[in-house]
């Protein structure tokens, strides 16, 4: 409560000078050019904390869209495994229980299919 009354006195002190039609009639003291240098820095110092408060907003936000985006890759690439994990149970299944003329036709057919794409994409 003192602290506020002492500041009351000090903003009193600024305003004892003003005559009318608002012009001061003493030069500035050095107290109130430091006051007045201190909210110059704090009015900067509030500048920048909002700039700064701003960019880590928007840092936060990247960082969630990131986030967001590894969890849809993640998941396409679990599908993925598991499609993958499907087809080649699927090629074991057929190599384990076919006989070894019809796994013959088999790689023949995938070898000619192989070289037939080849010469047309050439």
């Amino acid at each position: 409560m003192n602290s506020r009354r002492d500041f009351r006195s000090h903003r009193a002190a600024l305003f004892d000078g003003i005559e009318e039609g608002g012009v001061r009639a003493p030069a500035y003291s050095s107290r109130e050019i430091h006051e007045h240098e201190n909210d110059q820095a704090m009015d900067s110092l509030h500048d920048r904390v909002s700039i700064l408060k701003r960019l880590t907003g928007d840092i936060h936000e990247e960082v969630e869209n990131h986030n967001r985006m590894l969890d849809r890759m993640g998941n396409d690439m679990d599908a993925s495994r598991g499609f993958l994990s499907g087809t080649v149970d699927k090629f074991k299944m057929v190599f384990e229980t076919k006989s070894s003329r019809r796994m013959a036709t088999m790689v023949a057919s995938f070898i000619a299919v192989f070289l037939l794409i080849y010469y047309l994409t050439k």
